[in-house]
């Protein structure tokens, strides 16, 4: 039996979001990385780079840890739903259905893309400040609850739903003027937001939709943000959420579901260190029974929308080393086949991650180099000054957490196809994308006749 070495100290098996690596990452005895019992440089070799790998074992734990905590500190009925905008395929939706979650969508295609991954309609709300007439429809004929971000949804809503039809099963999100530590692209509690009713406006939209035949309002969402370390705004939260239940029963809307969105943070780097899953989810549980207990109304369903704190840590992008370039007296930078396209989040947000050379994975830092994108931009740069063993062509880069937002917002910038996906657990892998290729990004190109033969 071959001796694995656990590749991260301190490795948190119960939540996976305080972990950078994979929790099934050891190292075999030649010093090679191996995620899902899958060797990763072999992986490269099967299935070619830029490649990402999802750990399977992470996957299930992160449900499981949402799920259970629920179980243990909310007395009330409970829903985490996954938010699918941080990595939607039909695998993920699969996955967190098998572990009895539901999903949040934000577009037609998430939403297609969860219905047929075996989410059931009842347990998916659909999101979106600028929702088309033709999302609406898509979610109101399956039966999936809306949420309703401003006076156009209702507007549209209108004449969608047509006298004498079932109504639009409604959920309502407004601002609820909470700040919090994250960058500024990823806050969307406070005030300034573009998205959600003002929490001024709620006690009128409150009384319409009372008046409204066309509507169901079930629920009540806020949002606070992303990647956040604290606990104290997300208590806050549950009491304005409390306060606008209170007023909602009040007016005579029977409401069922109280929706605290998600936000809870993942280690990327070494110093980072967001709240367990665990005392996440006690925080706002005991908040919200003492909040209701405070105002003597019934326990509603607490939902939560956990998206990058389930998939992150997850997920590892494989890369292949090729150039190399050294500025004396400045640094030296070390190029791989991907970037930009496949990771936006360092270019847009300055997000920083941990990586190793997959094939050295216990070796010291030898050098610090910069880790470049391949695409034709100065400021594709993955890695900044970063201490590896020293590296040559071909050597396989593993660049750890990208299971969020990196799939979901990749793009084929310079025209480049977008990588292959893979799921790895028990010694096994499969894939779940394909790669595309360089044919594949003129399939919906169209050459008017006009052009042909010009040249």
């Amino acid at each position: 039996m071959e001796n694995l070495i656990p590749f991260e100290k301190n490795r948190h098996s119960d939540s996976p979001n305080k972990n950078i690596c994979p929790i099934s990452s050891v190292v075999n005895q030649k010093g090679s990385l191996v995620v899902g019992g899958c060797v990763l440089s072999e992986l490269a070799k099967r299935y070619g780079t830029p490649l990402y790998v999802l750990d399977e074992k992470s996957l299930r734990a992160s449900c499981k840890a949402y799920t259970e905590a629920l179980k243990k500190y909310y007395p009330g009925p409970a829903l985490a739903l996954y938010a699918s905008k941080a990595n939607s395929s039909l695998v993920l939706s699969s996955i967190v259905s098998s572990e009895g979650m539901g999903l949040d969508a934000v577009s037609e295609g998430e939403l297609l893309t969860a219905l047929n991954g075996g989410i059931s309609p009842d347990k998916i709300v659909f999101h979106g400040n600028n929702k088309s007439d033709q999302e609406l429809y898509f979610a109101y004929k399956n039966d999936v609850t809306i949420v309703i971000d401003n006076y156009y949804d209702i507007e549209r809503l209108k004449v969608i739903v047509r006298p004498g039809d079932k109504p639009a099963k409604l959920m309502l999100r407004f601002t609820p003027g909470i700040e919090c530590h994250t960058h500024e692209y990823i806050r969307t509690g406070h005030l300034d937001s573009k998205f959600g009713f003002d929490p001024d406006q709620l006690q009128d939209i409150l009384k319409e939709l009372k008046e409204a035949k066309w509507s169901e309002l079930n629920g009540l969402h806020a949002h606070i943000g992303s990647q956040i370390f604290e606990l104290k705004p997300h208590e806050d939260l549950v009491t304005v959420m409390a306060q606008a239940y209170e007023l909602a029963l009040n007016i005579g809307h029977n409401i069922k579901d109280i929706n605290i969105g998600g936000g809870l943070g993942v280690r990327y780097v070494n110093d980072d260190d967001p709240p367990s899953i665990n005392d996440w989810i006690r925080v706002i549980s005991e908040k919200l029974k003492q909040e209701c207990d405070h105002r003597k109304i019934a326990l509603p369903r607490l939902m939560c929308e956990p998206g990058r704190s389930l998939v992150a840590s997850a997920g590892i992008t494989l890369y292949t080393i090729g150039s190399r370039k050294n500025v004396p007296g400045i640094r030296t930078y070390i190029s791989v086949d991907g970037g930009m396209s496949d990771n936006p989040r360092p270019i847009t947000y300055q997000s920083s991650y941990q990586a190793c050379l997959v094939d050295k994975a216990l070796e010291q830092p030898e050098e610090t180099v910069t880790i470049a994108g391949k695409h034709c931009e100065s400021g594709d740069v993955l890695l900044k000054d970063f201490p590896l063993p020293r590296s040559k062509s071909n050597d396989i880069l593993g660049v750890f957490g990208t299971g969020a937002y990196n799939f979901s917002m990749s793009s084929n910038y310079n025209r480049i196809p977008k990588p292959a996906a893979v799921i790895v657990c028990n010694s096994h892998s499969e894939l779940i994308q394909r790669r595309e290729t360089p044919e594949d990004l003129l399939r919906l190109d169209v050459l008017p006749d006009r052009f042909i033969g010009v040249n």
